[in-house]
C-alpha cells in the first residue's frame, strides 16, 4: 500500500519520495487539502504539475474509516462513534460538548489495549494493533464533517489504547491535528494521557511537546496502584511522580493528574497525605473522575465519601477539579470503550 497523505505533515511529506521534486510549499498545500479542507484527491493543487500528482497519487491513499455506528445518548449531548478500518479492525471515539458550541474529540490511539487495568473495560480486549496516524486523524475529521455548527477546537488521547504505547503514530497524529495546514488545533487544546509508561514519559519531557500531558494516576501508593494498574510493576509511582514533577518544571505549569474514583478504594485521607507528600512544592491539578464499571467490582463514592476525600485534598494542597464522564447509557464514559471484534459495542 501507498503512503497514506493524512498520516503526514508537510515536512514528513516532503521527505517521503526524494526521487519525486515535491517542494515544502506543495507539501503544505497537499496537507491542506486532505486534512484542513478535508479532501480526498490532490487534483488541481497549486503548485503541483499534473504529472507529479498523477506519480503521488499512483503511490499513495486517500483511505477513510468506516463508520459503523454512531449512538447518541439520550441523557446529555455525547456521541460514540464505532469505526472499522480497512483491515476490519474496530475502535471507537466520542464525540463532547463543550460548554461553548463547539466539540471536542475522545480520540483511541490503539484498536483495543494491554495494559489490563482492573477497572477499565477497554483493558479487558487485549491489545489488537496500534493505530496509524492518519486513523486517529481521521477520527477528529469525522467529528468535524458532521457537525460543521460546531468547531472541534480540543483532542483528548483518553479512548482506546495507551498513548505512549504508541508513541511515535501518536505524536505525528498531535502535529497533524495542530498544523495550520492541518485540523489546526491549538496545541495547548490536545491532551496526552497515559497511565504511566516511564521511558515515553521522559522522552516526551525531553522533546519538548506542546500538547498537554495527563498522568491517570488513581493511586498514590505503590502495592494499592499496582493491584488496579499492573504496569505499576514496571514503573513504580515515586519514580513517575519524579518524572512529572520534571515534566512541570521543564513545561512551567502545573502536574497534571487523572484519578478515578472507586468507592473504599482510594478515596481515604491516606490519599491525600501521599499526593502532598509526592508533590510537595508543587502545583498540582488533579482530575477527578467516578468509575465506570458496567461489572459492578468497583463503584463510584456516594456524595459524603467523596466530600471527605475533596477535603483531604484541599487540606493537603492538593487542587483538583471533577470532571463529568458523559454518555454513560451508551458506554462512551471513561474506562467503558470496548468495541468487539464483531463490529459491536460491548455493553
Amino acid at each position: 500500500m501507498g503512503a497514506h497523505l493524512r498520516s503526514h505533515t508537510p515536512t514528513s511529506l516532503a521527505a517521503i519520495w526524494p526521487d519525486l521534486p515535491l517542494g515544502d510549499s506543495a507539501a503544505r498545500r497537499i496537507v491542506g487539502r486532505v486534512v484542513g479542507e478535508d479532501r480526498d484527491d490532490i487534483d488541481g493543487v497549486r503548485g503541483l504539475s499534473l504529472r507529479l500528482a498523477r506519480e503521488m497519487t499512483a503511490r499513495s491513499r486517500t483511505t477513510r474509516l468506516e463508520v459503523l455506528d454512531r449512538r447518541a445518548s439520550r441523557i446529555d449531548p455525547f456521541v460514540k462513534y464505532l469505526f472499522r478500518a480497512p483491515d476490519g479492525r474496530v475502535f471507537e471515539a466520542v464525540r463532547i460538548p463543550l460548554e461553548r458550541p463547539r466539540w471536542s474529540v475522545c480520540v483511541s490511539s490503539q484498536a483495543g489495549c494491554a495494559l489490563g487495568c482492573a477497572f477499565c473495560e477497554t483493558g479487558r480486549l487485549g491489545l489488537a494493533r496500534d493505530l496509524e496516524p492518519w486513523e486517529i486523524v481521521e477520527q477528529v475529521l469525522t467529528v468535524r464533517r458532521e457537525g460543521p455548527e460546531r468547531p472541534v477546537t480540543g483532542v483528548v488521547f483518553q479512548g482506546q489504547g495507551e498513548p505512549f504505547q504508541n508513541y511515535d503514530n501518536v505524536i505525528r497524529a498531535a502535529e497533524i491535528l495542530r498544523h495550520p495546514c492541518g485540523a489546526r488545533i491549538g496545541g495547548d487544546r490536545i491532551t496526552i494521557s497515559t497511565v504511566g509508561v516511564l521511558p515515553m514519559i521522559e522522552r516526551y519531557t525531553a522533546e519538548a511537546h506542546p500538547y498537554r500531558l495527563i498522568l491517570s494516576l488513581t493511586s498514590a501508593f505503590q502495592d494499592r496502584r499496582a493491584a488496579l494498574v499492573p504496569l505499576a510493576h514496571r514503573y513504580p509511582v515515586a519514580a513517575l511522580a519524579a518524572a512529572m514533577r520534571s515534566h512541570a518544571e521543564k513545561r512551567g505549569g502545573p502536574v497534571n493528574l487523572a484519578w478515578v474514583l472507586m468507592s473504599g478504594v482510594n478515596t481515604g485521607p491516606d490519599e491525600a497525605r501521599e499526593l502532598g507528600r509526592l508533590f510537595g512544592g508543587v502545583k498540582v491539578r488533579l482530575s477527578v473522575i467516578d468509575v465506570n464499571d458496567p461489572t459492578g467490582r468497583f463503584r463510584p463514592p456516594d456524595a459524603e465519601e467523596r466530600s471527605r476525600f475533596f477535603s483531604a485534598l484541599a487540606e493537603n494542597g492538593i487542587g483538583f477539579v471533577r470532571r463529568y464522564s458523559g454518555g454513560a447509557d451508551i458506554h462512551a464514559a471513561c474506562g467503558t470503550l470496548a468495541s468487539s471484534a464483531t463490529g459491536g459495542v460491548a455493553l
